[in-house]
């Protein structure tokens, strides 16, 4: 038997549960003294800010007088089902941008922005929408014209200023539908002039305007301001390996559009001046030995034809035998397919350049007239 007193054991959780309640309500009552709270707290006074400075409200002006003229355009193709039951239907496939050019409802945008599409749907900015027509397409210089058939009064053509008297470092600003966000301002500069980009074609787009406004996918079609609100330029692309822009957008100078625009729209394509041959491409030229442009063929009464040009060509024995090589036009070396490109895209049909081409072993310049080309 034990000598202890036995005592009973009494359960400890009721203190626990005690010491919890306090430590809640010291908790509460602490956070309610040190949390700021205010049963009584109101809305802070507006101060007036005044007047914008002068040049936000350049800004500003800006983009309220141009963004009428800007469009929201989504493309379409035609989806079927596997098994035909169902009627085609056409979807959406992709966005982009255009410029109200004229009353007539012509619409200017980029050749990819519609390339492959089955047809296009154009938004103004009153947010309506019209189905397009394609009027026309100059994929060389990555530029198409679209029309609806909207009201005049919901047209509002864009001003358009010129391209000739740029200069680095003037201010440039952007109007479009980035990623399908409606009406997007940005704003930057002139970075560069002069600049040469590829066309989906592969032939070069010469002049071409760089700035840092920002240019995003749905960007391209939009215009490019200068501070007076005019039409400068066509954006069409940005230099960005993740797709997103960096400060690096392109621009297609508005007197190239406005040179081939009106084209479009009269013909439903662009008659483009040319020589009348089918030019070696530059890597089997150099392969033969060709410091200019080879060529394998000449159309029958061509300006190239009428000038006696002679063509590359095979004899009976499969040897080749080299034809005249172009090297030079008015007196501008000629090295690759794309200098004669060049020189050709600031030409007409109806004019007369003096071809330089090396036959033999030894150069002889002739007057060719140009010719149209398909």
């Amino acid at each position: 038997m034990s000598i202890f007193p036995v005592r009973p054991v009494r359960p400890i959780w009721p203190v626990l549960l005690l010491s919890l309640l306090t430590g809640v309500l010291a908790w509460r009552l602490w956070f309610h003294e040190r949390s700021g709270l205010d049963p009584h707290a109101q809305p802070r006074l507006v101060i007036p800010r005044g007047d914008l400075a002068g040049d936000e409200q350049a800004t500003i002006d800006i983009f309220q007088n141009a963004s009428p003229s800007v469009v929201h355009i989504t493309t379409l193709t035609v989806r079927r089902d596997f098994f035909r039951l169902n009627p085609a239907e056409a979807v959406p496939e992709g966005t982009g941008s255009g410029i109200i050019w004229d009353n007539e409802g012509h619409i200017v945008t980029n050749f990819h922005v519609i390339q492959n599409a089955n047809g296009a749907q154009v938004t103004l900015a009153d947010h309506s929408s019209w189905s397009a027509n394609l009027v026309g397409y100059y994929a060389d210089k990555d530029l198409a014209v679209l029309s609806i058939n909207a009201p005049g009064v919901t047209l509002h053509p864009i001003a358009v200023g010129t391209s000739a008297n740029l200069q680095v470092g003037q201010k440039a600003f952007a109007i479009g539908n980035p990623f399908g966000l409606d009406q997007t301002l940005t704003t930057g500069v002139v970075s560069a002039l002069g600049r040469e980009i590829e066309s989906v074609t592969h032939r070069p787009i010469t002049g071409v305007i760089q700035t840092d406004a920002s240019i995003n996918p749905g960007n391209s079609g939009g215009p490019l301001l200068d501070s007076a609100g005019l039409l400068i330029g066509v954006n069409v692309a940005i230099y960005s390996p993740s797709g997103a822009s960096v400060g690096i957008g392109f621009a297609i100078p508005v007197d190239t559009v406005n040179r081939f625009v009106p084209e479009l729209i009269r013909h439903g394509q662009v008659v483009r001046p040319g020589l009348g041959i089918t030019p070696v491409d530059d890597a089997i030229a150099r392969q033969l030995g060709s410091k200019g442009v080879l060529f394998v063929g000449v159309e029958p009464r061509s300006g190239a034809a009428n000038a006696g040009l002679r063509a590359t060509r095979q004899d009976r024995t499969g040897r080749v035998v080299l034809g005249d090589i172009i090297v030079a036009i008015d007196g501008t070396p000629i090295q690759s397919a794309d200098d004669l490109y060049r020189v050709l895209d600031r030409q007409n049909v109806g004019d007369t350049v003096a071809v330089t081409v090396r036959r033999d072993d030894h150069e002889i310049t002739v007057d060719v007239t140009l010719t149209p080309i398909d």
